[in-house]
């Protein structure tokens, strides 16, 4: 018989999390795969009125969002929908969606993501990021389609 592997025990306390900022909005790394056994991870992505995530899908992840301060609106295939605090909507892999700060008022979220990997992906934008803002296209050496690839290969 073999043993499962059991995760460490992490906690989270409010107010605590790495942050970042990926172009449109924020994250705040939550829990990553390292602590669920890479079955999900969860971030918090802040919204500053006006923000908008431009439509793109996942071909590996499914997305579950929870919105807690704010309205967000999302639109995901041909469906769209505007959620305030306590709104809860699924982003199913292989469907193009989209996310917007629908309201007058920074707007807040967390997002599950199963199964874990693709936060190192905000992770890398993060950092690349925060240099300042990206250089021309195809003067920097990490462009967020290349981040992307090189994690979708892994």
């Amino acid at each position: 018989m073999t043993e499962e592997l059991v995760p460490p025990l992490t906690v989270v306390r409010p107010g605590e999390g790495t942050e970042g900022f990926l172009g449109s909005i924020g994250v705040v790394f939550k829990l990553r795969g390292a602590d669920t056994n890479g079955a999900l991870s969860v971030v918090e992505h802040p919204f500053p009125i006006g923000a908008l995530v431009p439509p793109h899908l996942h071909t590996r992840e499914d997305e579950y969002s929870i919105v807690t301060e704010g309205e967000i609106g999302f639109r995901s295939g041909d469906r769209e929908a505007v959620l305030g605090p306590g709104g809860y909507i699924t982003k199913p892999r292989g469907e193009l969606h989209a996310m917007w700060n629908a309201g007058s008022v920074p707007a807040r979220m967390i997002e599950i993501i199963s199964p874990a990997g693709f936060e190192n992906c905000f992770r890398e934008i993060a950092e690349m990021l925060a240099d300042g803002p990206p250089p021309l296209p195809g003067r920097h050496p990490r462009t967020r389609v290349q981040i992307w690839a090189r994690i979708r290969s892994a």
